[in-house]
Parts: structure tokens; C-alpha cells; sequence
């Protein structure tokens, strides 16, 4: 039995004893509502739904720090808790990238996998100049100053980090000379470059879908592995010769103290959640493309992820 503890912050939302009629706990490192709440609640569901767990899998929101108290919780008080996976998205890693989570690092838990994803886009004005993806890298290669970017998130966080990432496949290594404004929200971001505020906008395709059907703009490339069915007329990068993939990924961390039977044991589970026709009607109903990295596969993405932000993040000096 585990008792959830209570903070003087009244961040973790404390639903008292563990209740052995469950068959684990997920934390939802926020309020109800959003990314990390439906990661728990969506995944925890399917996997009953489909018995890859013979009993309901509670949830317990624990808002705070961005994920970081639930972050703290798990490495400091639950370390070897077999009984438990937390949400996480591409925000949990570009934070520990940052060091957002007070010093605390991504080898101090165990990423489990990845069964969706938003994909990351790269956008112009429909009656931009700039028709590929080549065309803005050579535009910005000839002129950095001359392509700005509108994005969503800060300077430094994932939307910036988007182009600059694609920038550095290209060669391109003055990424300081690269213009980016941070918005409030994706749809900022697109007004700003449909009324020739910026020249591109850098984002997730759930904020673009209505102005793609409208004709207000052109997608210059998806960062996906693949094509995202239902917009298969949208390259990759990767495919343009870039080779990236920055999706706002939806998956889970465990402790890093369980064993590495609980570790595939946990991966096993989403696997056969990803491969589910539950999963894929949630991935219809809530824009989510599909991006399976499960287990050691995952774990060596995160890895990889982790290092490339924390470095750019130092390039543009948002950490030292």
C-alpha cells in the first residue's frame, strides 16, 4: 500500500490510500484537462479495456513546477515502485534538457515509450516565396536575418528548437543570427506569418489543420518518420534531405529503481496498447499521428533528444 503525499503547495491532488483494486497508478504531472491528464487517463483506460492489466489503473494529478514536482516525487520518494508510470511529452525532456527540474537529470528515471504523437510542422503564407523546405534553409543560409519565425512556445522551448535543428542538419551553424517570436499559442503564431509578421511558423499540426482546409497557408514539411495519413500530400523533412523528427510525443516514464523484467513488463503493455484499434480510434478523435518507440528503442531517442536540446539550448543561450 502507498500513501500519496500531500504538499504544503496543495499541488498533488491526494486521493489517500493505494487501493489494491487497482493494478497500478499513473500521475498526470498537471491539472485534469490536457496532454498529460489524457496520456494517463487514455492509456490507463485501453490498457484494462484490452487486459493487458487485469484491474483499472488509478490516476492522480500532481500539478506543479511543469511536471517537475511529480518529477522529484518519483526520483526522490518512489524510486523502486513497481506499481507506477507518469505521462510525459516532449516538454518533460526539453525541461530536463534545460534544467528546469532543478538539477534533476533524464538518467534518473526510465522512459518507457512513446504511442502518439503531434507532429511538428514548419509553415508559410499560401503566397510565400518559399516553396520547400530547401528554399527556406538556402534563403536563410543567403541572409540569416531575412526569414523570421512565429512560434508557440518561448525562446528555447520546442518550437524554436524546431528550425534550429533543421538548420544544423543543413550546416548551418550561426543559429544566433536566427530570428524567432515567441507567441501566445500556435494560432498567434500562423495569423503573424499569414499577415507577413514572420516569414514562417513553427509548431504541431493540430494548430494548423483549420488554416490548411481555409488555403491561408503551405506546409513546407511535417517532422515525422513518415507521412501522417490524412495528409499525405505533406512531405517530410526527412524526406527533403533534413533529417529530423520533432513531434510533441505522448508516452510514459517509470522509476528508475524497478527491474528490468518491471521495465519490459511496462513496455510490453503500451506496445499492445499501440497496437490496439481503441488507440487508434483515440489517436482519430484527438489529432494524434501515430509514432510507436517503445522500450530500449525509446530510451535511446530520449537520450539522443535530450543531448541535441540541451545543446542547441546552450547555442542560443538559454542555458549556460
Amino acid at each position: 500500500m502507498k500513501l500519496i503525499k500531500k504538499t504544503a503547495l496543495g499541488a498533488i491532488l491526494s486521493i489517500g490510500m493505494f487501493s489494491t483494486a487497482y493494478a497500478a497508478e499513473c500521475i498526470a504531472p498537471a491539472n485534469p484537462g490536457g496532454g498529460w491528464d489524457f496520456t494517463c487517463r487514455q492509456i490507463g483506460k485501453i490498457m484494462y479495456d484490452i487486459k493487458a492489466v487485469d484491474k483499472p489503473i488509478q490516476v492522480t494529478n500532481m500539478a506543479g513546477a511543469g511536471g517537475g514536482l511529480a518529477y522529484s516525487t518519483v526520483v526522490n520518494e518512489r524510486n523502486n515502485d513497481e506499481d507506477l508510470i507518469i505521462a510525459a511529452s516532449s516538454a518533460t525532456t526539453t525541461r530536463l534538457a534545460q534544467n528546469a527540474y532543478g538539477g534533476a537529470t533524464a538518467d534518473q528515471v526510465r522512459f518507457v515509450g512513446a504511442i502518439g504523437a503531434d507532429p511538428g510542422v514548419i509553415v508559410v503564407a499560401a503566397d510565400s516565396e518559399l516553396q520547400n523546405l530547401t528554399d527556406l534553409v538556402d534563403a536563410i543560409k543567403a541572409n540569416p536575418g531575412s526569414v523570421a519565425f512565429a512560434g508557440g512556445s518561448a525562446v528555447g522551448g520546442f518550437d524554436h528548437l524546431k528550425p534550429l535543428m533543421i538548420l544544423q542538419r543543413a550546416g548551418f551553424t550561426d543559429i544566433t543570427k536566427v530570428k524567432y517570436i515567441g507567441v501566445d499559442g500556435g494560432a498567434d503564431a500562423i495569423t503573424q506569418t499569414i499577415g507577413g509578421f514572420t516569414q514562417a511558423m513553427t509548431g504541431d499540426m493540430s494548430e494548423i489543420v483549420g488554416f490548411l482546409k481555409s488555403g491561408d497557408i503551405r506546409v513546407l514539411a511535417v517532422l515525422t518518420e513518415d507521412r501522417v495519413p490524412g495528409f499525405e500530400d505533406i512531405p517530410t523533412a526527412k524526406e527533403q534531405g533534413f533529417d529530423v523528427v520533432a513531434v510533441n510525443w505522448r508516452g510514459l516514464y517509470i522509476p528508475k529503481g524497478v527491474s528490468d523484467e518491471v521495465f519490459n513488463t511496462w513496455a510490453d503493455r503500451l506496445a499492445k496498447v499501440a497496437a490496439s484499434d481503441e488507440w487508434k480510434q483515440a489517436m482519430v478523435d484527438n489529432g494524434l499521428a501515430p509514432f510507436t518507440k517503445v522500450g530500449g528503442d525509446f530510451q535511446s531517442y530520449v537520450d539522443g533528444l535530450v543531448a541535441e536540446v540541451r545543446q542547441l539550448s546552450k547555442d542560443i543561450g538559454v542555458i549556460q
